[in-house]
């Protein structure tokens, strides 16, 4: 770290519940390091997240903070922004917590172009709740409730924000801590919804179920899964375990976000009124 950012943990919240090996910590230390070098007023960041093992993230974070309902963050969220355009409004949720459960809300969040900063916990597995196959539970791979392996296509999570429209689409993975750092800090300064697909380790469930059950076989597992979008391997091999997802910026594009028009909107209205 380039300074102590202990100013921005709740102390007695601590030690954290995430399980050793989990990449969750890393996530956080990289939105930490991201918040401190942008310089952003503390009492001006709100972290919102839904259930799942993602969603404690707010319980040690001494920020704004609001621990929401299963699939429900963005919606909590929408409604902090548009209250209060001025805060930075950050939503943390887990890829079945946001491509599940709150599948919906996350495609609407993505069209309607809110500025919103969401960052995806993507461990391709419910965590939390007993190690279920989740969405994102990479094809072949085992769950607790695919023991034989999963037979399903996975969602790509970049590629389901890209449908949807959201302005600024990334990819990252825990193993890569500078790599993550500048995708958040862009995310944040991105004037729209930005969509951040991070790509986690969850060595006591997704690793216990297909052999990459230590830490830092985790590690060399993401490392190896995972590659920039110009080295990518996607479609190149007939294994599913050996396809590389691809990182980087995926869509960088500008365009007036849905406050600024809805506060037009009001503008225009009250214009309108004293005129009559």
């Amino acid at each position: 770290m380039s300074e102590d950012y202990r100013r921005f943990l709740r102390a007695r919240q601590l030690p954290h519940v995430w399980c050793p090996g989990c990449g969750n910590g890393t996530i956080v230390k990289s939105l930490l390091d991201g918040i401190g070098d942008l310089g952003l007023n503390q009492d001006k960041v709100v972290v919102v997240s839904g259930i799942g093992c993602s969603g404690r993230t707010p319980f040690v974070l001494d920020f704004n903070t609001m621990h929401t309902t299963h699939g429900r963050a963005l919606t909590f969220a929408t409604g902090i922004k548009l209250a209060n355009p001025e805060l930075h409004v950050i939503v943390i949720m887990g890829d079945g917590d946001a491509s599940a459960i709150g599948g919906n809300h996350f495609i609407h969040a993505c069209r309607r172009n809110l500025d919103l900063t969401a960052l995806i916990f993507n461990n391709g597995i419910y965590g939390l709740t007993g190690g279920q196959q989740a969405p994102t539970t990479p094809m072949g791979k085992r769950s607790t409730t695919s023991l034989a392996g999963t037979l399903e296509q996975p969602f790509d999570l970049v590629q389901l924000a890209l449908g949807a429209g959201a302005g600024f689409v990334a990819r990252t993975s825990s193993f890569d801590h500078k790599h993550m750092t500048a995708l958040i800090k862009q995310a944040i300064t991105h004037r729209g919804f930005s969509v951040i697909d991070i790509i986690t380790s969850c060595p006591t469930y997704f690793g216990r179920m297909n052999e990459v059950a230590e830490p830092y076989d985790m590690l060399k597992y993401l490392r190896d899964t995972t590659s920039p979008m110009q080295d990518c391997t996607c479609g190149e091999s007939d294994e599913p375990e050996v396809h590389t997802l691809p990182t980087g910026i995926f869509r960088e594009e500008l365009r007036t976000d849905y406050g600024t028009l809805y506060q037009q909107k009001i503008a225009a209205a009250a214009g309108k009124r004293s005129r009559s």
